[in-house]
């Protein structure tokens, strides 16, 4: 596991904000980010609006354009600077909308088993066809005709944490607003540092059918810093060691 040098103290390590994944919240990030803080490391865990503790919000207002808000009204508003800004699955649609207007206070964007958007595409665009099909269709069923239901398929799977942990994880996921999903990004190149993290035990499919194959291609494709860690695609409910000992290295 990866420690702080002896010569190094915490006032020397990059702040670090962590936006979890879709269905999610700020809440599924507070253990790894607790075990930071032991380090005397700044961690901030912001909840996207719709979700978590912010599900209260109308879901019909809130879009793409508002998670990118989201973002950067966390870095400014806690004035931080030299940031490491780790983007968990979906949150690498807003991370990188946001990164432009927030470079200045970037040290390096983490792209967490995370989606990587180019100029114009919504997260829709990156996801299974039949997943997207359905969210442009409007059919939703089984819920409110602004949210999108939890799909069974990005469950963590059986056995890759505690039965209970898990439980308790899946209860807390919540439908998502569709819009989300279905804005396009608005994507300007920056000149930051990037590191793609590719979870080689992920659960959201084989292959080219796991719509992180291909967002893990683009970051090589591009010469990003490229690490691979044993874990699902949520790495900091089955191997959170790993993610502890991986954002502790980043943040020196």
């Amino acid at each position: 596991m990866v420690r702080m040098d002896s010569n190094r103290t915490a006032a020397d390590m990059h702040p670090v904000v962590v936006v979890h994944g879709a269905f999610g919240g700020g809440w599924e990030w507070t253990p790894v980010a607790d075990r930071l803080r032991t380090d005397g490391l700044r961690v901030f865990t912001p909840t996207l609006s719709g979700l978590g503790d912010r599900a209260h919000l109308d879901p019909a207002t809130v879009g793409l354009g508002t998670h990118v808000a989201d973002v950067v009204a966390v870095l400014e508003m806690e004035d931080l600077e030299d940031v490491v800004l780790c983007a968990a699955s979906y949150a690498g649609v807003p991370v990188t909308a946001a990164a432009a207007r927030i470079a200045n206070r970037l040290a390096r964007i983490v792209y967490l088993d995370a989606l990587v958007p180019r100029d114009g595409e919504a997260a829709a665009d990156l996801l299974p066809r039949q997943f997207a099909d359905e969210l442009r269709a409007g059919l939703r069923s089984d819920g409110p005709a602004h949210l999108v239901p939890v799909p069974a398929s990005i469950l963590p799977p059986v056995g890759s944490a505690p039965e209970d942990l898990r439980r308790r994880y899946v209860a807390r996921l919540q439908p998502q607003p569709v819009l989300t999903f279905l804005e396009p990004s608005d994507v300007v190149p920056t000149t930051v540092a990037t590191t793609f993290v590719r979870s080689t035990g992920s659960n959201l499919g084989q292959g080219a059918d796991d719509p992180i194959t291909a967002m893990a291609q683009r970051a090589r494709d591009a010469g990003w810093d490229y690490r691979e860690i044993e874990a699902t695609h949520d790495p900091h409910l089955s191997n959170p060691d790993a993610v502890v000992a991986l954002l502790r290295e980043l943040a020196g």
